[in-house]
């Protein structure tokens, strides 16, 4: 009878183990409250014959780099730019800071996407601007508040 009450024991012990082992797997919605990303606005500059969008995809101070989407378009002008040359993040100061790299579409043609890189500016200031030289027009800003 020992033997049989242990086994039973054991069986229930384990059954226990794997339900709870299958409960720690499953996601709880009202415990996991994630923390909302913020989304950033677009900012579209129309000047001249090219139209130049951009949207920050990172720009938090806990993130280790700051992306920004750039998209160009035009029907009449080579965009053909050197976009390390003519990309320059500012602070609230004036403080200027140079691209690290960017990635997308080649110099050239009439349509380019790009993601430009930047370090994240450390403290945060309250706004930044991006300021694109040259193309077709000698600057265009974007500013987004970054301060709250």
């Amino acid at each position: 009878m020992n033997t049989k009450r242990a086994l039973l024991l054991a069986v229930i012990a384990v059954i226990g183990a794997l339900l709870l082992f299958i409960s720690n797997d499953i996601k709880h919605p009202v415990l996991e409250q994630k923390v909302p990303v913020k989304k950033w606005e677009s900012k579209l500059n129309a000047e001249g014959a090219v139209v130049i969008e951009i949207t920050p995809i990172k720009l938090s101070p806990k993130d280790r780099e700051w992306k920004f989407e750039v998209v160009l378009n035009t029907h009449s002008v080579e965009l053909d730019q050197d976009m390390a040359a003519i990309s320059k993040l500012l602070d609230d100061k004036g403080n200027q800071y140079d691209l690290l790299y960017w990635q997308g579409d080649p110099p050239g043609g009439h349509h380019r996407e790009v993601m430009l890189t930047f370090k994240p500016i450390i403290p945060t200031p309250k706004y930044i601007e991006l300021r694109i030289l040259n193309v077709d027009v000698l600057v265009r800003s974007y500013v987004w508040d970054i301060s709250g």
